[in-house]
């Protein structure tokens, strides 16, 4: 008869499950011995790190649609697990979470890695979390983590002490009363809120004469019908990080990113907007919004609870994106007038011509914006793009023009550093023939990417399409950290906690097997690119970048440019550079350009 252990991973394969990662330990036992009966139904990575394991699931999750799916043994795996599952909760991605636990008999007895669990996991995982105490529980435990994580979309737990995986299974619980008879399948609701609702909405937005649009991952499947609402509209387009693929950079009105990491075009669209509609997304930074009282406001979401907490909003619609906007557009009238639009195109224009121009700047010794740059036009048809938190996510942010197909994501609620290389990896076993670039800083190499490479290394063989390139920026500086504390601090460099050990990336990518390439001259960046992106495995591109290149926001503020001048003056190991590259990349947003 069948342990507890194989119905659980039979019932996760009913739910469409393909593929668990995670880490063995021994209170998972009964769990990886049925893994090994079930891989002609569901295969298990192996992760170097428990929290890689999260991060994978979640990225797989985003890339697909899916629900991931994670494992790790009971205390210290459960652990490790949180940081990866945090960044699956705040970007509101569906992840089911499978933990160990002591058996039974000694839970509450101070026994070794006896951790309470259900406390531990019950912020991360607070839709759902529960411990599997009888086989006939399991049937009801997977129906209802799956579906509570996919309609919630969010992070859900199930806990299996040892002993109870190793049970006799119960397919189906007794007929008596307390007894539950769950199901499989989840259908997502394509609803749209009601005619009243968008007969308001659609006054306000026919009303504006200089109207905005943010978009978030709520709209990445909405692409096609963003596009008609703002043509009818003549509005232009700001995209939040996560719906950095929801719309191509192409398109002449998409103003591309917005708030610190943001661009020029997106501040001034909200600055000088007068009716502001939001779609699929939850930007947390007020002060990149139009000002209280300035724009009216309509926005959409399929989560009530997200609704009007950034901006005022006179009209809050629940619903799908592409089902709401779709029933909105019969209500809205073309804008004849197009001043506003040309007026936003043309910013656009004029910032791609400025981010050429600073991305091409000298810099000691290669400009971290170039390498982006360079890429940009490099990229392979539908490639799934991943990037790190720190600078590096300012120049995927502001230097990259996405195609459509083309899927690129980050840890955006969290903004965690370490997922770039297990968000890249989870994309090759997601789609194995499609190119996958994950873009990281040294910091986060160090911290884990470099443990994740190894996981490359042994899997990248079974991928129909090897090519997976780690770009490095390797600039021995924890940047961002170090450029907040200039400005938002007005603190100057403190080394000790900045400065980055070296480390030959390409090196150590070659010693396991991979390709590594190592980049020192700016005239290197394109071929180097070229080389990596038609290698005949994964390959590391180790980049030496100037971590004295300012990630300048798009505004800059007269307390930000104080506390920036306070940290010069305080006496910064890097002022010179500093003031010489932040004068260029001032000079070349103020002065005319020389093309």
């Amino acid at each position: 008869m069948a342990m507890v252990a194989d119905f659980m991973l039979d019932r996760l394969n009913q739910w469409g499950v393909k593929r668990i990662y995670g880490y063995p330990g021994d209170g998972i036992n009964g769990i990886l011995g049925a893994l090994g009966r079930a891989e002609d139904k569901i295969e298990f990575v192996q992760t170097a790190h428990e929290e890689l394991a999260a991060f994978a699931a979640c990225a797989h999750a985003k890339w697909t649609g899916e629900t991931g799916v994670c494992l790790a043994t009971s205390g210290p795996g459960a652990i490790h697990l949180l940081n990866g599952l945090y960044d699956a909760k705040l970007d509101h991605t569906p992840v089911v979470a499978i933990v160990g636990q002591q058996k039974r008999m000694s839970l509450g007895g101070n026994y070794q890695q006896e951790v309470d669990l259900i406390s531990l996991f019950k912020d991360v995982a607070s839709d759902y979390v529960h411990m599997c105490t009888d086989p006939a529980q399991m049937r009801h435990l997977v129906d209802r983590a799956m579906r509570i994580a996919q309609a919630e979309r969010t992070v859900t737990c199930i806990i299996v002490p040892n002993d109870v995986q190793e049970m006799d299974a119960v397919s189906s619980p007794p007929r008596e009363h307390g007894a539950l008879f769950s199901g499989v399948g989840y259908a997502k609701p394509a609803h749209a809120p009601g005619e009243a609702e968008l007969k308001q909405a659609a006054e306000i937005l026919n009303g504006g004469e200089r109207v905005a649009m943010l978009i978030g991952a709520g709209a990445l499947d909405a692409g096609a019908e963003v596009i008609k609402v703002a043509d009818i509209l003549g509005a232009g387009v700001a995209k939040a990080l996560l719906g950095r693929a929801a719309l191509p950079d192409d398109l002449p009105f998409v103003t591309g990113s917005i708030g610190l990491l943001g661009t020029r075009p997106s501040f001034d669209l909200m600055m000088g907007c007068d009716t502001l509609l939001v779609v699929g997304s939850s930007f947390p930074y007020s002060e990149f919004l139009p000002p209280e009282g300035q724009a009216r406001g309509v926005q959409i979401d399929i989560d009530g609870r997200m609704l009007s907490i950034r901006y005022p909003m006179e009209v809050n619609l629940v619903g799908d994106s592409a089902a709401t906007l779709q029933a909105l557009i019969p209500h809205l009238k073309r804008k004849e007038d197009r001043s506003w639009r040309d007026e936003v195109e043309k910013n656009v224009s004029d910032w791609w011509e400025l981010m050429e121009e600073r991305a091409m700047s000298a810099a000691d010794p290669v400009n971290p914006q170039r390498v982006l740059w360079e890429l940009s036009p490099r990229l392979p048809d539908n490639c799934i793009i991943s990037a790190d938190s720190g600078s590096v996510a300012n120049w995927f942010a502001r230097d990259l023009k996405l195609r459509p197909g083309m899927k690129a994501s980050l840890s955006g609620g969290l903004a965690t550093m370490c997922p770039g290389v297990p968000y890249a990896m989870a994309a090759k076993f997601a789609y194995p023939d499609r190119v996958a670039i994950g873009l990281v800083g040294d910091g986060a190499m160090q911290m884990l990417g470099n443990n994740s490479l190894i996981d490359v290394a042994k899997y990248w063989q079974r991928w129909s399409d090897p090519r997976l390139v780690i770009m490095v920026l390797n600039n021995g500086d924890l940047n961002q950290v170090t450029w907040e504390q200039r400005v938002m601090a007005g603190d100057p460099k403190f080394p000790d906690s900045q400065d980055v050990p070296a480390f030959d990336y390409a090196r150590y990518a070659a010693m396991i097997g991979l390709k590594g390439i190592r980049v020192e001259t700016p005239d290197e960046v394109g071929s180097a690119w070229e080389e990596a992106l038609t290698a005949d495995r994964p390959c590391v591109l180790d980049v030496v970048t100037d971590p004295k290149v300012p990630p300048l926001p798009p505004h800059v503020t007269y307390e930000q440019a104080k506390k920036y001048a306070q940290a010069v003056v305080k006496g910064d190991p890097e002022a010179i550079g500093i003031i010489w590259q932040s004068f260029k990349q001032a000079a070349q947003g103020v002065l005319p350009s020389r093309h």
